[in-house]
């Protein structure tokens, strides 16, 4: 088994709970999100796996992803449903869930977009209770359904290069689930436990796929992301000087840098690394992020 240290960005300020990290192919750019602090937080990265932060944005009371828009700026899932941020920071919101928000109890968590340019983000409850998470589509014509519920915190979210399955992590019970994945209509199918953490180091939280179809996922509250074979077995580890692994992905023009997110959140004693970035180069090369290809201007229901 490969055992690898990644390397803290000192020259990018921590987040309060960074997340997200995301891959912007067009614009060449690191995307990823602080929850607590509702940003939307942008960086280039060096063929040398160097970072510079170049924006920060505010996208809402809480942003739990960001993803680009084929339409322009980028699509968030922000507070309780989704929010277009233009590329000039203005932050419009398109729709807020019936029974998501804050006075439901719950707020937007991580999500990703398919193959084809739908988006797919998931909620969880504010105080994690069981069964209080969903997973939401955004198909291309901007209607919103639902794909899943009886979630406890929706998590890391991803596809196999050929689209027929789809991974979700749910932290509150500790697993990740591969689901068969109807590319024609977005539908998620039968479904099996991927990885049941439950008994180990910590719960799966954000979650990338390599070019080999393996996945890589950030154990929360382990100081660590793991990489696993199709078929379930532990290949690689990557050590992280800071707890709370939040979420995990592939950057630089040649997509074989794992960028590492971490958190501040619970601690209260904080480490000087907790909340920074981390940067591995692995090995093997990633996928940039999908891009939403529906409408930036208006959601619906439906």
């Amino acid at each position: 088994m490969q055992t690898l240290t990644a390397t803290p960005v000192l020259d990018v300020e921590p987040a309060v709970h960074g997340e997200g990290p995301t891959w912007d192919a067009a614009r060449r750019e690191l995307l990823w999100v602080d929850i607590d602090a509702g940003q939307v937080r942008r960086a280039t990265v060096s063929a040398a796996g160097v970072l510079a932060e170049v924006g920060v944005h505010r996208g809402g009371d809480t942003v739990g992803f960001v993803v680009p828009a084929s339409g322009g700026g980028w699509l968030l899932g922000a507070d309780g449903g989704f929010t277009h941020l233009s590329a000039d920071g203005t932050a419009t919101v398109l729709l807020t869930i019936d029974g998501e928000g804050p006075d439901a109890g719950t707020r937007m968590n991580d999500g990703a977009v398919d193959p084809v340019g739908r988006l797919f983000g998931g909620t969880m409850g504010l105080d994690e209770r069981p069964g209080a998470g969903s997973l939401y589509r955004v198909d291309l014509d901007g209607s919103v359904h639902t794909a899943l519920t009886d979630l406890t915190i929706s998590n890391g979210i991803e596809w196999t290069a050929d689209g027929r399955t789809v991974y979700l992590a749910d932290s509150g019970v500790a697993q990740i689930r591969a689901y068969d994945y109807d590319v024609d209509s977005g539908a998620f199918g039968d479904s099996r436990v991927f990885l049941d953490l439950s008994d180990d180091d910590g719960p799966p939280d954000g979650l990338t796929m390599d070019d080999e179809d393996h996945v890589w996922v950030a154990l929360w509250g382990a100081g660590q992301v793991r990489r696993y074979s199709p078929a379930g077995e532990l290949v690689a580890v990557v050590r992280v000087g800071a707890a709370n692994t939040s979420s995990c992905a592939f950057a630089g023009p040649s997509l074989d840098h794992l960028v590492i997110s971490t958190s501040t959140q619970g601690l209260t004693d904080v480490p000087p690394d907790a909340g920074r970035l981390f940067v591995v180069r692995p090995g093997v090369t990633g996928r940039p992020a999908g891009v939403y290809r529906g409408p930036v201007d208006a959601l619906r229901r439906a």
